[in-house]
């Protein structure tokens, strides 16, 4: 592929502008969608604490919304593509507030929490309006999965937004960017959280991210656009293979079906990214308070676990821009051979992970080996989920491609519940550390494949 071909557009200052409004919105939505879906996550442990509930229990939490998530955005895909971003946005907005906002009001169910010594539970929580600790658990559940099915809309409308004002040139930064909104979702939920349920009832970890949605809805539905063209821009070619999108331009659904699901390249990316998902879900985004709690009785709110929650986030950050912008500047938009450079330090850092506890190094030592296993899980997801799907999805199928994309991971993701509670509660945290590096080893060898690889499209305004 010659240079012409990929060379990086020059936008005006009013362009440029006009989409950071778009995009500042958009993004701090999808950071939001992230705060009310790992809410969850990040206070598992006062929830287990207050409801009585096992590993087991929390696994089934960890199994269902990946799961309804993973199935949804494959379906919601097409359907993004065709209502276009900003639709798809509001719609999921709705139903993330309805259901944190659901999801909190469980607490009037509790008439007295369950009383532990240890990690021993010594009296179960006592339930009222008659139900059970089992209909209480899959009914929340329940309301869970459903949260998931509406966060699905989240990926697949912030990737179909920008792929339509960024240069594929322009993409690997943009996924950078993308990893920060991640990962600052992230922080507001594993690191605020827990700090609102000290200050606050468990409930408001629920509400107050429900209500930032809210405000973010307003933003929006007034100031956010689909394309260049509906904020009184000239569309242009993104470089993606599609040239440029006409305004009266109609999208069939068969030529996103054809675009996306008949790609062999898009099926090897999804691979890669539920490979992704193995150690994501695992590890950095779900159980690691858990481990903290039982491993080294370390709660939300003690510096340790704050300094991780941090670190993580600052780590997955830095992580993004060097792969990012690798990526565009080194490999000329090229995003297999740093995503390859992602799993091979994911798997370097799980085993030093794994001689950490083994030598007693305490919980800093964990602080920054999960900061830097993020580093590499999170620079190498938003290469797959903020850059490789617009490339090869191109700007008509973009939802399509994350939905397929995100969905493998969210699905490797919904295994990963009820098989690390098996795992911890049968084998330790330590087999919790090594088990997903044979996934991580699987990615790199099928991502090596596209080392190479890159959609056939032009450059220009």
């Amino acid at each position: 592929m010659s240079e012409l071909i990929m060379e990086r557009p020059v936008h005006s200052a009013d362009y440029r502008a006009r989409r950071f409004q778009n995009w500042i919105i958009i993004g701090f939505m999808y950071s939001l969608f992230y705060m009310s879906r790992y809410n969850f996550s990040a206070i598992a442990p006062t929830l287990q604490g207050i409801f009585g509930w096992t590993k087991s229990d929390l696994g089934i939490f960890e199994t269902l919304l990946p799961l309804v998530y993973g199935l949804s955005v494959v379906i919601n895909g097409p359907i993004a593509d065709k209502i276009g971003g900003r639709r798809a946005f509001l719609i999921g907005a709705v139903g993330v507030v309805l259901m944190n906002g659901l999801f909190g009001f469980s607490h009037l169910l509790v008439q007295s929490p369950a009383v532990w010594n240890g990690k021993e539970l010594v009296a179960p929580a006592v339930i009222g309006s008659g139900l059970t600790k089992g209909t209480v658990v899959w009914g929340l559940a329940t309301i869970w999965a459903i949260n998931g099915y509406f966060q699905s809309f989240g990926a697949l409308s912030i990737v179909k937004i920008n792929a339509q004002w960024f240069h594929i040139r322009e993409r690997g930064t943009f996924a950078a960017i993308f990893g920060i909104l991640i990962r600052f979702g992230l922080i507001l939920a594993f690191s605020c959280t827990p700090l609102i349920v000290k200050y606050f009832a468990w409930h408001w970890a629920f509400w107050i991210p429900a209500i930032f949605v809210v405000l973010l809805f307003v933003l929006t539905l007034f100031f956010v656009r689909d394309t260049p063209s509906e904020a009184g821009y000239a569309n242009f070619d993104t470089g993606d293979g599609l040239g440029k999108l006409e305004n009266n331009e109609k999208i069939l659904f068969k030529d996103v079906i054809k675009k996306v699901f008949g790609s062999k390249i898009m099926w090897m990316i999804a691979v890669g990214s539920m490979m992704i998902g193995f150690v994501r879900r695992s590890v950095v985004d779900a159980w690691w308070p858990v481990y903290y709690k039982e491993t080294h009785q370390i709660l939300g709110t003690d510096l340790p676990y704050q300094l991780t929650a941090w670190g993580i986030a600052i780590f997955g950050i830095i992580g993004g821009f060097v792969l990012g912008i690798m990526s565009d500047r080194v490999y000329k938009g090229r995003r297999a051979p740093v995503i390859v450079y992602g799993f091979i330090g994911m798997v370097i850092v799980l085993i030093l992970f794994y001689f950490s506890d083994s030598m007693g190094f305490g919980p800093l030592a964990s602080a920054i080996l999960l900061a830097c296993l993020s580093f590499f899980v999170n620079g190498a997801h938003g290469m797959i989920g903020g850059a490789a799907t617009m490339d090869f999805g191109g700007r008509k199928a973009a939802a399509t491609a994350v939905g397929l994309i995100d969905g493998m991971q969210y699905l490797a993701g919904a295994f990963v519940g009820m098989a690390v509670a098996y795992i911890t509660t049968n084998w330790g945290w330590q087999a919790w550390k090594i088990w997903p590096i044979p996934f991580a080893i699987v990615g790199a060898i099928v991502m090596s494949r596209l080392w190479n690889a890159t959609p056939k499209g032009r450059s220009g305004h």
